[in-house]
């Protein structure tokens, strides 16, 4: 899973036994080398998919990490794209990799922006939001985008129950609560609290109109559901 650039597994267990910001300083120098960057083969889907409901000025990277979801922005924005993350750490291999970009420091729950943009995306970041931090996770998003902007972000179909990844993910989370019940600082992350009509729901509530799209590059499952949706949430007014 991890490359020889990657992180050792007692950095993996440092990491494991920080806060969420802490633990992300740690690994920020190793990140792009484990699983937890989001494949390019998302990145060029969902870029190629935007491409139909442009054009887009400036562009937002929700929850940038190194930096990897700026190249969907880099070919949909040319007036400017800018990442916010709140690891200082991430921030800096991020500033490094593309200093013509804009990088600041923030937490999503309560993002310092005011209309500034008309695309927003995030990429793997939502497992470390509770349910209850979406509304203000969604709210802030929706503050940052200029009226009629897009807020979008590619979501997995649940594994089926049958499957061995169903049970290694339902595993993980409750690995996870037990090590939050018993040790602080908590970790939030969480590979099953980001279902997908909830989420509309909140992000409905939030003040935008939803639609999803099939990424087909990623298959259909055997019932005909597409494997990978890309979410578009349209600021209203």
């Amino acid at each position: 899973m991890f490359s020889s650039q990657g992180p050792s597994a007692r950095e993996l267990a440092v990491q494991a036994l920080s806060s969420v910001e802490h633990g992300y300083d740690l690994l920020a120098p190793t990140f792009d080398h484990t699983p937890f960057r989001t494949p390019d083969r998302f990145l060029d889907a969902t870029e190629a998919a935007l491409r139909a409901y442009g054009p887009f000025r400036t562009g937002l990277d929700v929850c940038c990490g190194t930096g990897a979801g700026v190249r969907v922005l880099d070919g949909l924005c040319p007036n400017g794209v800018t990442g916010t993350d709140f690891s200082a750490g991430m921030l800096d291999r991020a500033r490094a990799a593309h200093p013509e970009h804009g990088w600041v420091r923030a937490d999503a729950r309560a993002l310092p922006f005011e209309t500034e943009f008309d695309l927003a995306v995030s990429f793997g970041a939502f497992g470390h939001f509770l349910p209850a931090e979406r509304p203000a996770l969604f709210a802030g998003v929706h503050r940052a985008l200029r009226s009629g902007g897009l807020f979008a972000f590619p979501i997995a179909a649940p594994p089926p129950v049958r499957s061995p990844w169903h049970w290694a993910l339902t595993g993980f989370d409750a690995a996870m609560r037990l090590r939050n019940a018993l040790w602080r600082p908590p970790f939030v992350m969480y590979y099953r609290t980001f279902p997908l009509e909830p989420v509309r729901a909140d992000l409905a509530a939030a003040g935008f109109s939803v639609t999803t799209l099939a990424l087909e590059e990623f298959g259909r499952r055997p019932d005909g559901s597409p494997r990978c949706r890309l979410v578009l949430a349209r600021r209203l007014g």
